[in-house]
């Protein structure tokens, strides 16, 4: 029991709750205490000293009776047992015609008989069951084997045995008995299948590396990004913005001690008759004043939710922010950060302006911009767009676009769609590129992080 309580904590870890070994003590005393025999006491013990979040309960409820419930897939009936000599004939003729693999099947049905464990391993193997590890891929991969051992196949031939077996003058009453536990042996098999899916998944989950699993993480489009997956990155956002911030003190550092400041030596040891005993140097970081335009639609909410994120948590290496979001308007949303955690107000920002299919507007925001807030871009400006670029055959407004570039120091464009789909469709960034000083691939948040260390280097 030991060492099933170690293998859920560590399952637990795999899907992102956070258990430090203090409580995963905590808990061990809680069932030494308390026992294992009343399970719902048991179940209790481990969800209050393992779980510290509401949102981390789904994943305990999902794994807990995967490594803690014992009552195995429902029994199957042997529909042949109870059979007269001349329904088994019956049978028997109307089998004659399947062979192979699929009348394999179709007897194991009749039969009531589950797979053993090497099949079902067998069967996991096949279909890529050993590699996975993600509880979403459960169903996925208990369907994956049905279709390898041709559920589907041998459904319509169960069909057509029934078909068979009336002809042959077997009455109905006999033939719906029979369909009855032939379905009810099916969906036994079924359930069989996805108990394992579910506990080889698990055991999957237990032995990944989390740092394996948090680079994964990090490499994951933004589009295959489940709600429990955005969670956790929104959780990295902090560590993330703290290693940022580590390696720009150090370049800055770097930079610093490289670089002599000849006039402000020669100031500095006059008194020593110009013998430079005080070396200076120069010291070029300034704080960038930073415009953020952010598309929060469907397709970009995930993208622009944690570059705003990661932006807030680095303020302290910017002069100023400014903060805008659209989807078919513009709206400032700097307020919204002000008193408020990162994702308290990104969370306020997205309730207030709900994603819409095929609804985006750049142009317009192009547009609400350069009437309201153009007098905020300047010499010392770093204009970042965030978006893909798409904007459903509206205008796009280049001339408004060009003379926010014209008017800051640099324009910066942060894009999750390849290059390769520039100009497809909607999408107008083959005419924004130009404009831009620099655009930066981001469909990752390894590769967002990446895009904002660049950002603030280049200052």
């Amino acid at each position: 029991m030991e060492n099933r309580i170690v293998k859920f904590i560590a399952a637990l870890r795999g899907g992102g709750v956070r258990v430090s070994l203090a409580e995963s003590a905590d808990a061990f005393a809680a069932v030494d205490n308390l026992g294992i025999q009343d399970r719902e006491a048991f179940r209790l013990s481990l969800r209050a000293t393992l779980v510290k979040e509401a949102k981390d309960l789904p994943t305990f409820e999902e794994l807990f009776p995967i490594f803690f419930d014992n009552s195995g897939a429902p029994p199957m009936m042997n529909l042949t047992e109870d059979m007269t000599a001349e329904e088994a004939q019956m049978l028997a003729e109307a089998l004659r015609q399947f062979s192979g693999k699929l009348r394999e099947m179709i007897e194991r049905l009749l039969k009531g008989e589950q797979l053993s464990k090497e099949e079902l391993q067998q069967l996991g193997q096949m279909v890529g069951l050993n590699r996975a590890d993600d509880m979403r891929y459960r169903e996925w991969m208990a369907r994956r084997m049905m279709k390898a051992l041709q559920f589907d196949e041998v459904r319509d031939a169960m069909k057509e045995i029934m078909e068979l077996m009336a002809k042959m003058g077997m009455n109905k009453e006999r033939l719906d008995q029979m369909r009855q536990l032939i379905q009810a042996n099916m969906q036994g098999m079924q359930e069989q299948l996805r108990q394992h899916a579910g506990q080889q998944i698990a055991e999957n989950m237990a032995e990944q590396d989390p740092q394996e699993a948090m680079d994964g993480l990090m490499n994951r489009p933004f589009n295959a990004l489940s709600d429990s997956d955005m969670q956790t990155l929104r959780q990295q956002v902090r560590r993330l913005a703290a290693l940022l911030r580590s390696r720009i003190a150090l370049r800055q550092k770097r930079a610093k001690s490289g670089q002599l400041d000849a006039k402000a030596t020669i100031r500095a040891n006059l008194r020593h008759g110009s013998v430079p005993f005080d070396i200076k140097h120069r010291d070029r970081t300034v704080k960038p004043k930073l415009i953020v335009i952010c598309d929060i639609s469907t397709s970009m909410r995930y993208c622009s939710e944690l570059m705003l994120g990661l932006l807030y948590e680095l303020q302290d290496q910017v002069s100023k922010t400014h903060a805008f979001a659209f989807i078919d308007h513009l709206e400032y949303i700097t307020p919204d950060f002000q008193g408020n955690d990162a994702n308290t107000a990104i969370q306020q920002v997205l309730v207030r302006m709900p994603p819409g299919y095929y609804s985006t507007d750049l142009g317009h925001a192009f547009q609400n911009f350069a009437d309201q807030y153009l007098d905020t871009v300047d010499s010392r400006t770093t204009f970042i767009m965030v978006g893909d670029g798409r904007n459903n055959y509206n205008d796009p407004r280049l001339d408004l676009f060009r003379e926010m570039a014209r008017r800051s120091r640099r324009t910066l464009w942060l894009n999750p769609e390849s290059p390769l789909l520039w100009g497809s469709g909607d999408s107008d960034m083959l005419d924004y590129a130009p404009i831009c000083d620099t655009i930066l691939q981001v469909s990752t948040m390894a590769e967002l992080t990446a895009a904002v260390d660049k950002m603030l280097v280049e200052r």
